[in-house]
């Protein structure tokens, strides 16, 4: 897709989200603050993978520091803004990201792969067996906290979640978007897909590979923690299985099935994942099994995504109407 389509998809889907609790049952409202949450996540998630080619199996690492920094802020450090509890999260995993990106990055494929899924389950059983530090297998609760100066404890939680609390996820996944879309647009986004395409040759022309591999990673882990937080405020619980491996696979599940090659794709990942996982789930008891085939059918039919198969239908649309 050209920058002008680009451009008409975001704004369109920014139209529609907006309206969407004015239409809407509060259900279904509040069903989308996880996928906040998990776009967010996807933004950072598909720099690393989709612009860098690193495809980490242990980012839910990051989600679980979002989650449990925010417990720890809200309830142990009684921090009640939660623009500071983003702010520390992201500091936070930042700072963890650089010396476990400074390891990792070294490696490529499946070496990356199995070191970021053996730091993100080192993390889980950190979380499971320090019971009187992280709470173990009950976790850590959230407390209430205010964002823009809103307390939450004013409101119904329902009416909070569909109402101030959505507007202000939707702001924080547009500002993301923004910044992500000048990073990836950047000389720096550049270079990344240069030492995607080819290592060597970005090397042998001056580009730090290590340097951009380990910067596209702290910057990754940095957006993974905001949209842990807003998971761990939307249910009021840090929970270890935040962390659990099948969690990494989710975030490449849907960035796989939006298109990470594709600006948008993670973002449509997202969102499909969230209602589909709900209608599912409301449907049958194999609703893992069920997403699994349709994972399945998107990676032989469809390579590119939804995002993709979009494109190649609207560029098939226009072929037939010159």
């Amino acid at each position: 897709m050209n920058r002008s389509a680009n451009v008409l998809i975001a704004l369109s889907g920014a139209v529609a989200l907006t309206l969407l609790p004015l239409v809407a049952p509060a259900y279904y409202v509040g069903l989308m603050i996880p996928f906040y949450g998990y776009a967010i996540a996807l933004l950072g998630f598909n720099l690393l993978f989709g612009y860098t080619g690193l495809l980490s199996f242990g980012h839910a690492m990051f989600l679980g520091i979002g989650a449990y920094g925010a417990a720890i802020m809200s309830s142990t450090l009684g921090v009640r803004p939660f623009e500071l509890t983003l702010v520390a999260v992201m500091t936070a995993s930042a700072l963890i990201a650089l010396p476990v990106g400074a390891l990792c990055v070294r490696y490529t494929g499946i070496f990356f792969g199995m070191l970021t899924l053996a730091f993100g389950m080192l993390f889980h059983s950190f979380l499971f067996k320090f019971y009187y530090l992280t709470g173990g297998d009950s976790g850590m609760r959230v407390a209430r906290m205010t964002i823009l100066g809103l307390d939450f404890a004013r409101y119904n939680k329902i009416e909070f979640l569909a109402g101030p609390f959505y507007y202000y996820c939707l702001g924080l996944l547009v500002i993301a978007g923004l910044v992500m879309w000048r990073i990836a647009h950047s000389p720096f986004g550049l270079h990344l897909r240069a030492v995607r395409d080819n290592p060597r040759k970005a090397e042998y022309l001056g580009v730090h590979v290590h340097r951009c591999r380990l910067a596209a990673f702290v910057i990754s882990s940095a957006l993974g923690a905001a949209g842990g937080a807003i998971l761990g405020f939307r249910v009021g619980l840090a929970d270890p299985e935040l962390v659990y491996w099948t969690q990494s696979g989710q975030l490449v599940f849907m960035a796989v099935l939006g298109g990470f090659s594709n600006f948008f794709g993670p973002i449509i990942g997202a969102l499909t994942f969230s209602l589909l996982r709900d209608q599912l789930q409301s449907l049958t008891e194999y609703w893992r099994f069920m997403l699994g085939a349709i994972l399945a059918l998107i990676v032989i039919g469809f390579p590119e995504g939804i995002a993709g198969l979009a494109g190649e239908l609207a560029r098939r649309r226009t072929r037939s109407a010159t």
